[in-house]
């Protein structure tokens, strides 16, 4: 059963939804609805209460439980139409009842009631329809702390049996409440179809205006498992159809969201979605335009792809656990302050843990901490500012130490994908998404990532071999990536541009075939005999109130404000100038900028927000050792520049 205090939620919305059909329509509900539950998520961390589709396993939530789900829009699918008001009539007393089909996908009826199709009080309303996926990367330890927050337990409701009729709002709030009954079978005459993007049982009848049968689903024909369309491969967790009511033009695909809705998991859908898509057939072939595959994407089944519909959504900054949600809020400013007035001890003991990971490499580990809170702040026309791609070359080749090094990256950052450039996988993965026109929806590729997401693309696995045509649209799609933080999607006739924010690692032997916006050749102190024992010591050295400091160091740097003073302005034009006169081959504008790049995030790194003449020269004087290192290089291997 759920959590006492979740279950007063759920109380709370039957209350609410049952006192609205009783009271007739009240035009202004819709908005009382969400202001009220706005305000009972602010009581006693009410959200740590709520059941958590990301947590709980499927089969433990009833249906029309409030829940929560943290996902990204993998895709948005044709607005659909539905009953937003709709009268019943009793067959034997004609007392008619109005209900609301909002935040429902079944439209209920009581024994003796039947759905009036002509009713002239009967309103039609508009809803969009999100696809939504559990956050593609996202860590171990990101999903480990949001279960240990979560206070919602669960476990196997024995007193729920799934009937496959429908209940009525009474027969729902006993079925929420107290331990199910068996209700009795009304066959017979009444048969199963939808009006207006609701499921109804009454007379075989149909409107002119009925909603898309693109929502309906023959399951026969499920003779394949069903793609739920992860980004990344292995990814677990549910899928969801999110129907969102209002200011659904906020939200683009990509976006990470945080849902609080209603969740629909009838198994009634199926059964109604099979014998509607057999009696729309037999009715009016012509009527059925929509192609199998679109049906059976459109409208999986609801065991597979539960439905929630939203009553508050929000938009996440980020999905780390261990900082406030929403950063910009007055509240968090005190957790702000208080975690900048220790950033110093925090970024140097990062900095001697990075230093570790990369062998006794200290300059490398300076660039990976830039390289980890780099974000890209503006645009300007298409160029992105604030990218700061590292290509770490000087790896063994063919060594696990991409792999164990990836791992402590895991265990720093919220979500991350380690993509191993083998020709196998440039040849045979799908990188770009594309639009699937039979099934009408958006297939996912490995680029179809949030903001934010850590992308360790692991080039010693490189070896000799042909890219065929697939694999050079791979290379030309993972090169704009870095060059322009945009992925092109494929829409057959036309490509369409989404910016993106991802933060792209490389290693390699030599440089890499891939552009990059620093390059630093790795020079180990360090031979560990056995990489896995070395980086499995180095994690357990650290303590877990330590670890969880450098998560919030990189989260939280990434949003702080930036600024150059007039002062220090005319200070580096003046410094740029000498350098260009002093010798004009050293430095270009391309290296300014640079410069800039690693003057903002080391300013960044040590909680500045401005730079300083101190934070200035320390960048000059990184960038020196860095090109130094390669120069090095360049004298034993002249392939490396």
């Amino acid at each position: 059963m759920i959590a006492k205090s979740s279950q007063y939620v759920i109380l709370d919305w039957l209350m609410y939804r049952r006192g609205k059909t009783q009271n007739g329509v009240n035009p202004d509900w819709e908005k009382k609805v969400i202001e009220y539950f706005k305000e009972k998520l602010k009581e006693n961390n009410a959200p740590k209460w709520v059941p958590s589709l990301n947590e709980v396993p499927l089969h433990y939530l009833k249906p029309n439980s409030f829940v929560k789900f943290r996902c990204m829009i993998q895709d948005m699918f044709d607005p659909e139409f539905y009953m937003g008001v709709y009268e019943t009539v009793n067959r034997n007393t004609k007392a008619r009842v109005l209900h609301f089909g909002k935040y429902r996908d079944v439209a209920e009826c009581g024994p003796q009631q039947e759905v009036d199709l002509n009713s002239p009080r009967t309103t039609t309303l508009e809803r969009q329809t999100f696809y939504c996926v559990p956050v593609p990367g996202e860590s171990t330890w990101v999903k480990e702390a949001y279960v240990n927050a979560n206070q919602a337990r669960v476990s196997p409701s024995t007193s729920y049996t799934p009937s496959r009729h429908k209940r009525s709002y009474e027969d729902d709030e006993d079925m929420d409440l107290q331990p199910s009954k068996q209700k009795d079978q009304h066959a017979g005459a009444r048969q199963a179809g939808s009006v207006g993007g609701l499921q109804w049982c009454g007379e075989p009848k149909r409107l002119e205006t009925e909603a898309s049968t693109g929502q309906q689903l023959n399951f026969l024909n499920f003779s394949s498992p069903f793609d739920l369309n992860f980004p990344l491969p292995g990814e677990k967790g549910p899928a969801c159809l999110v129907k969102v009511y209002e200011d659904w033009d906020c939200f683009k695909v990509n976006d990470v969201l945080e849902l609080y809705g209603i969740l629909s998991v009838d198994p009634v859908l199926s059964t109604l979605n099979n014998d509607e898509r057999d009696a729309s057939s037999l009715l009016d072939p012509m009527e059925c335009t929509d192609t199998a595959e679109e049906q059976r994407v459109h409208s999986p089944p609801a065991s597979l792809v539960p439905r929630i519909h939203v009553v508050l959504a929000q938009k996440l900054q980020h999905i780390n656990p261990l900082l406030p949600a929403c950063l910009n809020k007055e509240e968090s400013k005190t957790f702000i302050s208080g975690f900048m007035s220790e950033l110093s001890p925090v970024r140097a003991e990062l900095l001697g843990f990075l230093t570790h990971a990369l062998l006794g490499d200290s300059l490398a580990a300076e660039y990976l901490i830039l390289h980890l809170i780099s974000t890209v702040y503006t645009r300007r026309d298409v160029l992105p500012l604030g990218k700061f791609t590292v290509n770490l070359s000087g790896c063994p080749r063919n060594s696990s130490f991409t792999e164990h090094l990836y791992r402590i990256i895991q265990h720093l950052v919220p979500a991350s994908f380690r993509l191993q450039m083998t020709i196998e996988n440039m040849n045979h993965l799908r990188f770009i998404p594309h639009k699937d026109y039979a099934a009408n929806r958006l297939v996912s590729g490995l680029l179809q990532l949030p903001s934010n997401t850590s992308l360790v693309i692991d080039e010693t696995l490189l070896e000799q071999g042909q890219l065929d045509t697939p694999g050079v649209h791979n290379v030309t799609a993972l090169s704009n990536l870095i060059t322009w933080q945009k992925v092109d999607y494929d829409f057959s006739y036309h490509h369409m541009e989404f910016p993106c924010n991802i933060n792209v690692f490389i290693t390699s032997e030599g440089r890499s075939l891939l552009p990059a916006d620093c390059h630093i050749r790795l020079q180990p102190q360090l031979a560990p005999p056995n990489m896995e024992e070395y980086t499995n010591s180095l994690l357990a050295a650290v303590l877990p109130s330590v670890l969880n400091k450098f998560r919030i160091y990189l989260t939280l740097l990434r949003f702080l404000d930036y600024s150059i003073s007039d002062e220090i302005t005319k200070a580096v034009e003046d410094d740029f100038v000498e350098m260009r006169k002093n010798d004009p081959q050293s430095i270009t504008a391309d290296d300014l900028h640079q410069l800039l790049i690693v003057a903002r995030f080391l300013s960044l790194s040590a909680g500045q927000t401005t730079l300083s003449r101190e934070r200035w020269l320390r960048a000059k004087q990184l960038e020196s050792l860095r090109r130094t290192r390669l120069q090095q290089q360049k004298c034993v291997n002249g392939n490396e520049l």
